[in-house]
């Protein structure tokens, strides 16, 4: 992607192995690229210029990308590689007015912050472009969880997805290239018309219960309590629960171990699977985040 002229410099601060290469991909794009947060255990890119201080490193640059999510207890960056805490006042103290700020599931408070300062904030998490592609490595690593967990093949294994969201939509697409038997269930009849249309089996939630008992594997997408007691009863004892569902997902986690069906949450998969992918979504994302602002 070509160099977004309005910015010349970033500051990457904190964040998992999605920033670190985000940072690396800034740097050979031509931009001067700043980092902190990134002390223990991880290599950055030789092109990337390491700075202690976070202060300092926002000081230097015209846009900062904090990580996804941005902070875990909204005082602190979520930064597991840093040695010493980096606070959300302090990047918010030490951004100029101008200053483009740009971070994953941002909340109200922070928002307001900057604002008040003069600082534009800007949550990338909620890009389309960004949640579309970022299933491909979600779909990718619970396939992977799968087939490492899974006594048999997922060709012509019985999966069911629970779910018709983006994740669900591109999950269903990769388990049927691989030849599984794959149900989709929905609420929605629109949802259930396109599950059908593309080709899979489509269950009314309301009817799980009574069919879920044919499954090998279950992947859940829906962020709420739907595989009760009352579906995990039914399940096969060698069926895999895997979640992919944010908190507070969507099992039963507790009757699901008393009842002996083995159970995954498996939370943040880009940055685990595909960190490298993941990076590059984030900054395509960022660029396009940017050029839109510009032509305001």
């Amino acid at each position: 992607m070509a160099k977004t002229a309005s910015i010349k410099s970033f500051a990457v601060i904190g964040g998992d192995l999605r920033q670190v290469y985000l940072s690396g991909l800034l740097a050979a794009d031509g931009y001067n690229v700043f980092a902190t947060g990134f002390d223990r255990e991880v290599e950055v890119s030789k092109d990337v210029i390491r700075l202690r201080s976070a202060e300092e490193t926002v000081k230097k640059s015209n846009c900062v990308v904090l990580p996804l999510p941005y902070s875990v207890d909204g005082l602190t960056i979520n930064a597991p590689y840093a040695r010493a805490p980096i606070t959300v006042e302090d990047i918010i103290k030490a951004a100029m007015p101008g200053t483009i700020i740009v971070g994953g599931k941002l909340n109200d408070e922070i928002i307001g912050t900057a604002e008040s300062a003069g600082i534009k904030l800007i949550d990338y998490y909620q890009r389309e472009e960004l949640a579309v592609l970022n299933t491909i490595p979600t779909a990718e690593g619970a396939i992977q969880i799968a087939m490492e967990e899974l006594p048999i093949t997922i060709h012509g294994a019985n999966c069911l997805v629970a779910g018709f969201g983006r994740v669900a939509k591109t999950l269903c697409h990769a388990l049927y290239a691989l030849g599984a038997d794959v149900t989709a269930c929905a609420r929605k009849c629109a949802d259930l018309a396109w599950i059908r249309t593309l080709g899979y089996n489509a269950v009314n939630i309301s009817d799980l219960e009574r069919t879920v008992g044919k499954f090998d594997v279950v992947f859940n997408t829906i962020p709420a309590v739907v595989l009760s007691e009352e579906i995990l009863s039914n399940l096969k004892k060698e069926c895999l629960v895997i979640d992919l569902a944010s908190k507070p997902g969507g099992v039963d986690f507790e009757t699901a171990g008393r009842i002996g069906i083995k159970t995954i949450w498996a939370l943040s998969l880009p940055g685990k699977v595909a960190p490298i992918t993941s990076g590059a979504i984030v900054k395509d994302t960022i660029l396009n985040i940017i050029d839109e602002e510009v032509a305001k």
